[in-house]
């Protein structure tokens, strides 16, 4: 697969995992542009470094996904909580990246 299949797959992925987890969470359709926004603004570029780590870096790659992961969180967590009204933002972004995170290694 090459990488504009593997960031254009996970993105839309991880977009349908996501605001399918936010109407579960009953998170209002105007906050849906911010998940939105939030994944647009991580994923790409959490995929791209994985993909670098896993060429240039194989024998830390965990730490790496970790680190990666953990900065995509946070990222999100901020983003819904300055610019939704996500009930507990920060949890909501653990969960969503949790799942996205979850459903990618198991496939």
């Amino acid at each position: 697969m090459d990488l504009f299949q593997s960031l254009a797959g996970s993105l839309v992925l991880t977009l349908v995992l996501e605001l399918t987890l936010a109407l579960m969470w009953g998170v209002e359709r105007r906050d849906w542009p911010a998940v939105v926004l939030a994944n647009l603004l991580t994923n790409p570029v959490v995929v791209l470094c994985h993909h670098t780590a896993a060429w240039y870096l194989p024998s830390f790659l965990a730490a790496v996904t970790l680190a990666l992961e953990l900065c995509a969180m946070l990222t999100e967590g901020m983003i819904y909580q300055r610019r939704s009204q996500i009930t507990r933002p920060w949890v909501f972004s653990l969960w969503a990246n949790g799942l996205s995170f979850l459903t990618g290694f198991l496939l």
